[in-house]
């Protein structure tokens, strides 16, 4: 029996497991926005010392876990289970980042949702008693995911007002049976939504009805509302989808606009940077998700905040074939655990 489900996307966990730890690796656009300053590690270097952007982006969940395992002083081998993904074909970013060191490793594929996704699945797996830790990681790579999704940097292409700046960077998540942090007491799992937006460069408007989709399934199976949590957080829609976002919320009734914020919207210095819609990729959710998201549930300045990634689940072979952009968006709700 499914003691935990709680109408037809959500569970409650009845042993909260805490995020006991976090980390956050970052480029170099994303050091000079807002947020660089609460970033453990950043690079001026591209290419993070290696000899390729795929390389690049495998050697920042590296650093990511390396310095998630510093901070909690835990060895490799204390760790049951990494769940992770990230944007590269077959997740060579997650699988390459973990060979030789021995954790045993579920990969995961959400797009942008997956920072959210792991964090899902990763209370699920501590909550339900099969690991005691396990660790929630994404990344993703401006360059890598030019090359894969869009035209390579060469090649000069413009850049619609729509569109999101891929971040480069990985976080990755301590999730404990046991310890103290931020608690997640209860996820929604989201369905895959497709209302025929066929623009890759207007992601943001093919992931918002996923996200209202989640937002709404989650109040109606918890029996939750905005005023409850301190913020509700996107990952990422950027400004355009997060303007379109409250606008379909607003039809339904309820109403976030007080509580919406977006990582995407919250990573990059729109007025000064030059990155359009803002912020993009399965490293930007998770940047900004493992440095000051955790970082104000842990000093107590929020108690609760809904973490919903939104993910755009289209491949460079479904936007050659000239098919629309279905999304996704999975909520994760964290409490402060009463710090």
């Amino acid at each position: 029996m499914a003691t935990q489900k709680c109408g037809s996307h959500s569970f409650q966990l009845s042993q909260p497991p805490f995020i006991t730890g976090w980390a956050s690796v970052a480029g170099k656009k994303e050091s000079q926005g807002p947020l660089g300053k609460a970033f453990d590690k950043t690079s001026k270097d591209p290419y993070f010392g290696e000899k390729t952007w795929e390389q690049a982006e495998k050697r920042t969940q590296e650093l990511a876990l390396e310095t998630l395992l510093k901070k909690t002083g835990l060895a490799m081998s204390e760790v049951d289970l990494v769940l992770s993904g990230d944007l590269l074909n077959q997740c060579i970013g997650s699988s390459f980042s973990l060979r030789n060191t021995g954790i045993p490793h579920l990969g995961l594929y959400g797009a942008c949702s997956t920072m959210a996704e792991s964090l899902l699945m990763a209370s699920m797996v501590v909550g339900g008693g099969f690991a005691d830790r396990v660790v929630a990681m994404t990344s993703s790579h401006f360059a890598s995911s030019e090359r894969q999704y869009r035209f390579p940097l060469g090649y000069g292409g413009q850049r619609t007002p729509t569109a999101q700046w891929t971040v480069t960077g990985s976080g990755a998540a301590l999730v404990c049976a046991k310890g103290k942090g931020p608690r997640i007491e209860s996820c929604t799992v989201g369905t895959v939504t497709d209302l025929g937006i066929k623009d890759a460069n207007n992601m943001g408007a093919a992931m918002a009805p996923a996200a209202h989709d989640t937002i709404c399934a989650h109040f109606r199976d918890l029996g939750a509302n905005p005023d409850q949590y301190d913020r509700i957080i996107t990952g990422d829609l950027g400004q355009f989808g997060k303007e379109l976002l409250i606008e379909l919320c607003q039809r339904d009734g309820v109403s976030i606009g007080g509580k919406l914020e977006d990582c995407g919207s919250l990573i990059f210095d729109n007025t000064k940077q030059d990155v359009h819609a803002g912020g993009s990729g399965c490293g930007c959710s998770a940047v900004v998700l493992c440095s000051v998201l955790l970082e104000k549930l842990r000093t107590g300045q929020w108690k609760k905040i809904l973490f919903c990634g939104t993910g755009a689940l289209l491949s460079p072979t479904s936007t050659q074939q000239g098919l629309p952009i279905p999304g996704v968006c999975h909520a994760v709700c964290i409490t402060n655990g009463g710090i």
